[in-house]
């Protein structure tokens, strides 16, 4: 039985790239929008393996997030203020939902307990559902474990947490990486299609492994009924 369901966020619950475009377009920082936020994105997996590994110091997502911009910046040649950047860093505190976000939370949590499990921080999470007005019975965040999804300890804090087993746990992610992460922990996967996380042309992703595999949440709920 699935006692309760854990959400990744960026990308799955809200659209970052849209909201991360629309920072860089009204900062005034130069170059195009789309691009520089792709960009930026592209970097958030390799410095978690860093912190996984060792080799970085544990840092939240707000210090991830300007160490790797100020990269992107340097590598780029492009000026910014730290006025400017913190206000980029900021706009991942403030990013719209999908529109099947809400109702499909709604109907999910009408049998189970929800909860985020998002490599963001808990302050960047309580603000990001504060501002989407997302409803989850709570907040869990990598920050907990102090090791970054895919480490298998993010996944098992999350259920120990919850006071579930492994295996009564289901990890919901737009993501093929981060749901065999789960799997590799002993969770239960479902895989949501998002395919406008990368805006038009966006690659074709999908998780042959994954107990359930929807184009959104609201049928994630009729599934899990049945």
């Amino acid at each position: 039985m699935i006692r309760a369901l854990v959400f990744d966020v960026f990308g799955t619950l809200v659209d970052w790239r849209s909201g991360v475009a629309r920072a860089f377009r009204a900062s005034g920082v130069a170059g195009n929008p789309e691009e520089l936020a792709d960009d930026w994105r592209a970097r958030y997996r390799p410095i978690l393996a860093e912190v996984n590994e060792g080799a970085r110091p544990w840092g939240n997502f707000d210090a991830l997030h300007h160490a790797t911009l100020s990269d992107l910046l340097a590598e780029r040649g492009i000026d910014a203020s730290e006025a400017q950047r913190r206000g980029l860093v900021e706009a991942w505190h403030r990013l719209e939902p999908w529109p099947d976000v809400p109702p499909g939370l709604e109907a999910l949590r009408h049998r189970r307990a929800v909860a985020t499990l998002s490599n963001g921080h808990l302050a960047l999470l309580l603000d990001l559902a504060r501002h989407a007005d997302l409803r989850f019975d709570c907040l869990l965040s990598a920050e907990l474990a102090r090791a970054y999804k895919p480490a298998p300890a993010a996944y098992l804090t999350a259920a120990r947490l919850l006071g579930v087993a492994p295996g009564e746990l289901m990890l919901v992610a737009a993501h093929p990486w981060d749901l065999e992460g789960a799997r590799r922990a002993g969770l239960r996967t479902a895989f949501v299609a998002r395919p406008q996380e990368y805006g038009p042309g966006s690659p074709v992703r999908a998780d042959p492994d994954a107990d359930e595999s929807v184009t959104w949440l609201p049928e994630l709920a009729d599934r899990l009924v049945d």
